[in-house]
């Protein structure tokens, strides 16, 4: 090996650790907020992201909001789901999607390119979506505490996701978007329905 291959080679190490080390950065710290619906790796969204708003606009219940000064100046005015105060629909036509111009809200290309897309995409979609990760606080859900309630019963667009055993809900893990409609159908406070930011995004 000549001596500029070698250093060729050892630049190369050396910028895939600082690469490695700002996405690991970058990804512990938006544990704080959750990104709209298909959104690629953060470190690629900053990246992407013109914060032009579009998306915020588009959304048809106000769910997405720009995130604040206090979060960090390369962070700020970039979109996020407010899951803790409203659920997100998961629109069939996913308006916050299409209108990103940038591809930084970009659906799976493995579903895209799917045979057969047109007639299962919403399904495909679904499955392919996880917003947050959604449990149930059973010592504040109102059921396992002894009163009947089914607040929520209704409010799950996606079918299985959420389960009911002796008139006490579950989460079905492997099914569920993290959508947080259930959170937002919940009648107790604080909410027995809690949210959290799915590690694998």
């Amino acid at each position: 090996m000549d001596r500029r291959e070698f250093f060729r080679r050892g630049l190369g190490k050396v910028t895939k650790e600082v690469v490695k080390h700002a996405d690991a950065k970058v990804s512990a710290r938006a544990s704080r907020w959750i990104r709209p619906p298909f959104a690629i790796d953060e470190i690629e969204f900053l990246l992407a992201c013109t914060r032009c708003d579009d998306c915020i606009k588009a959304c048809p219940y106000n769910i997405i909001f720009p995130l604040a000064t206090k979060n960090g100046a390369d962070v700020m005015n970039t979109p996020a789901l407010d899951l803790l105060n409203n659920g997100c629909h998961l629109c069939e036509d996913w308006p916050c999607v299409n209108a990103c111009e940038v591809n930084a809200l970009a659906f799976p290309q493995a579903v895209t390119d799917e045979p057969g897309i047109a007639d299962n995409q919403q399904l495909d979609l679904l499955a392919a979506l996880k917003l947050a990760i959604i449990s149930i606080n059973t010592g504040h859900c109102l059921p396992y505490q002894g009163p009947e309630c089914g607040a929520c019963a209704a409010s799950c667009p996606v079918e299985g996701a959420l389960q009911w055993q002796m008139e006490r809900p579950s989460i079905n893990m492997d099914v569920c978007t993290g959508c947080a409609l259930c959170r937002e159908a919940c009648i107790v406070e604080p909410k027995a329905i809690v949210i959290n930011k799915n590690p694998a995004t």
